[in-house]
């Protein structure tokens, strides 16, 4: 079985090979995110504490958490579900996947360093792996330079030096996530700005709507009123003509 260990605080890691089933049994039967001690594994692991995060079988099929078997099922997932992408809206699929704890068929098992022992191991805890990238977001920037405010962000990204296929050497840094310049800030202006004009010309328009409706209704009730009139006005006269 290969272990392949990792160490977040240096960055490195190791895979080692064990044939010796005696130290294999230790392992068995255990399950993701139990923590397991490194003297299992060898004399130059004792004193370090690790935590099972994961593995494959001998035909590739990932461990899974929360599965409780030491065998591989076939599962119904969905979208967010682990070991399965959804090509289609509303897609389900069943899917094979290794359950959560540790048998004889783990062709490789992943363990994390979460305690580490009192004697470095080479290749693995000696010496951190420094980072090829420094942060992109601009408070972040700010944070590990300890800028202010008004310090200019622009000026402490993190660049590197590359060297094409060519041959050619240039410069590559990161676009800065978040930074507020002049421009943005004019740009926010400008949609605020058009925001209340939006919001002013709506209401003019509401206003200059409803004197246009109480005026078609005043006119209407002007030309019934007018049209009642001449209805009384002619029948006055008709009964006039009529009387006469």
């Amino acid at each position: 079985m290969k272990i392949n260990i990792a160490a977040p605080a240096t960055g490195q890691q190791k895979v080692i090979e064990i044939d010796d089933e005696k130290r294999l049994q230790s392992l068995y039967d255990r399950r993701m995110a139990q923590e397991i001690d490194g003297g299992i594994l060898g004399d130059e692991f004792d004193g370090y504490t690790m935590r099972i995060s994961g593995g494959n079988d001998k035909q590739g099929f990932p461990m899974r958490q929360g599965v409780l078997t030491n065998n591989r099922v076939r599962l119904l997932c969905k979208k967010g579900h682990k070991a399965y992408r959804q090509r289609r809206t509303g897609e389900r699929k069943r899917k094979s996947v290794r359950g959560c704890i540790v048998g004889h068929d783990i062709a490789v098992l992943n363990l994390v360093i979460s305690a580490a022992g009192a004697n470095p191991i080479p290749g693995l805890t000696d010496e951190p792996v420094p980072r090829r990238l420094g942060p992109k977001r601009a408070n972040k920037i700010r944070k590990l330079f300890n800028l202010e405010k008004e310090d200019d962000v622009r000026k402490y990204v993190i660049a590197r030096e590359h060297t094409s296929k060519g041959g050619k050497n240039y410069r590559k840094a990161p676009k800065i996530q978040r930074l507020v310049t002049p421009l943005t800030l004019q740009r926010k202006r400008a949609c605020r700005a058009a925001k209340m004009n939006s919001v002013l010309r709506n209401k003019e328009d509401a206003a200059a709507y409803k004197k246009l409706v109480a005026q078609r209704l005043a006119e209407q009730r002007e030309a019934r009123r007018s049209l009642i009139s001449k209805r009384r006005s002619t029948r006055r006269s008709a009964k006039l003509a009529e009387t006469s």
